[in-house]
């Protein structure tokens, strides 16, 4: 008998990598692994949000040498997914170092900068207001890789001048996987970089270069779902010249994941939240923003796209929640891990049916509203026990993203069922709960649903 094929499907996720393998003949998932990155860097800078790039590809390695070594000789496609609208700079010939022996080759980062996030904050409105408008129906925000590289431009010009190369970690993953000079991407994550126009397929380069922005930087734009290239060498087993895809989002990935059907919504909740829909195929966005609006339009694939209700308040309001207990159990000299934390947190709240206290859970204010703040109210002497805290926040993530995109707007769209998905739906049965008494409508929670899982099928559906 022949050996089994395999895709490879890599996620580089902001807060963990997950790797997968995914049968080709029977399309299920055979093997995964997954570790968290701890590549947050503290930085002098206030608002900056870091990640080492060195620490982010060592856990990567980590992650495909934990894989079956038979199955991974027997790899015929590589995809790779990861967190969207980020930037990391490289120098073009030596973006990484390539060591190893006959069979376990893999790279470092060499000449790279670190990986600054989706989840920066340093373009404040002001800084926000001196830039140009872009020719493009989504708005700039903070934390956008075109927005970063004019805030640099204008505070550290040198830092710029040593780099010729710019993508998301996972463009910078592809390149080096590949051999690539430069850099390709797929307009899924050149959209979320931001003055980039998704229904002619190019970055905004007049509106850009008026603005002295340094074009040399920006990627060159593939369709979402090509490939990029063979692997120039053998890597962990993978064999050499085994071709890779074009770089692509993590939200569109785990969307792809899960919805089966074009009548499926799929909620998201993992380290931030997102609700979303196909549009009818036919549909093209509007030619401007509307930077006040909660509903943002994604290209997926093909030329479609999903309409988005993108939350920056998800798992990680649970976490602030689980930070700010476990800092007050230090203050109280009391040791306590998170994660018993978080166990106990949910089994408190699985105590409570529902609760009137109500929170706000906007503490990282949202892109159509940066400003917005959290809020706790309708507190009483009787519902301020733990089981009451956890259900109130845990509802009121949900109420966030419900009020962003109405279930009422999601049924005059033909949706017929809520797909769920996301690390922080998975591992709370509180949210689960609360997920399922905010639609009007059955949620489903499927089996492999994730990006890693998500981009290596839609490398299986294009061979």
């Amino acid at each position: 008998a022949t050996m089994a094929k395999y895709v490879l499907g890599i996620d580089i996720g902001t807060t963990s990598i997950k790797v997968v393998l995914l049968d080709i003949n029977s399309k299920t998932v055979t093997d995964t692994f997954s570790l968290p990155t701890q590549a947050y860097i503290i930085s002098d800078e206030t608002h900056a949000k870091e990640q080492d790039s060195v620490q982010i590809i060592t856990t990567l390695n980590e992650c495909i040498a934990s894989l079956p070594i038979d199955k991974l000789q027997n790899v015929s496609r590589i995809g790779v997914s990861g967190q969207m609208h980020g930037v990391v700079f490289w120098k073009a010939q030596t973006g990484c170092d390539w060591s190893g022996g006959d069979s376990r080759h893999l790279f470092r980062p060499r000449d790279t900068s670190h990986l600054i996030t989706w989840q920066d904050g340093r373009c404040n409105r002001d800084f926000l207001s001196t830039l140009p408008n872009p020719d493009s129906h989504l708005s700039i925000a903070t934390g956008f890789g075109c927005a970063t590289i004019f805030w640099y431009m204008k505070h550290r010009p040198g830092f710029l001048s040593d780099f010729m190369v710019a993508g998301t970690i996972h463009d910078y993953v592809v390149s080096m996987l590949c051999g690539l000079e430069s850099c390709v991407m797929t307009g899924q994550n050149a959209a979320s970089w931001g003055y980039f126009n998704t229904a002619t397929n190019q970055w905004n380069i007049d509106i850009l270069k008026d603005a002295g922005f340094p074009v040399h930087l920006l990627p060159e734009c593939v369709p979402s779902g090509c490939m990029a290239g063979q692997t120039c060498y053998e890597w962990h087993g993978v064999p050499a010249s085994t071709p890779v895809g074009a770089a692509l989002g993590d939200f569109q990935c785990s969307v792809y994941s899960s919805m089966t059907d074009r009548t499926d919504a799929v909620l998201n909740i993992s380290t931030s939240a997102q609700l979303t829909y196909a549009m009818p195929l036919d549909f093209t966005p509007p030619n401007i923003p509307d930077p006040t609006s909660s509903i943002s339009y994604f290209p997926y694939f093909d030329g479609s796209y999903l309409a988005v209700a993108a939350s920056l308040n998800g798992g990680n309001v649970m976490a602030t929640l689980v930070g700010m207990l476990s800092g007050w159990m230090n203050e109280l000299e009391v040791e306590v891990s998170d994660s018993s934390l978080y166990e106990k947190l949910i089994r408190c709240a699985l105590g409570v049916d529902s609760s009137d206290l109500r929170v706000s859970p906007t503490i990282l204010g949202e892109r159509h509203d940066p400003l917005s703040l959290g809020q706790v109210s309708n507190i009483h002497p009787s519902n301020l026990s733990l089981g009451h805290m956890t259900r109130a926040v845990c509802r009121g993530v949900l109420d966030n993203i419900t009020s962003m995109m109405h279930p009422v707007f999601l049924l005059e769209a033909g949706v017929q069922r809520i797909k769920g998905s996301g690390s922080a739906l998975s591992r709370n049965a509180v949210l689960r709960q609360e997920a399922e008494r905010a639609f009007p409508l059955p949620v489903e929670y499927g089996q492999d649903v994730d990006s890693a899982v998500g981009v290596a099928i839609v490398f299986h559906d294009r061979m």
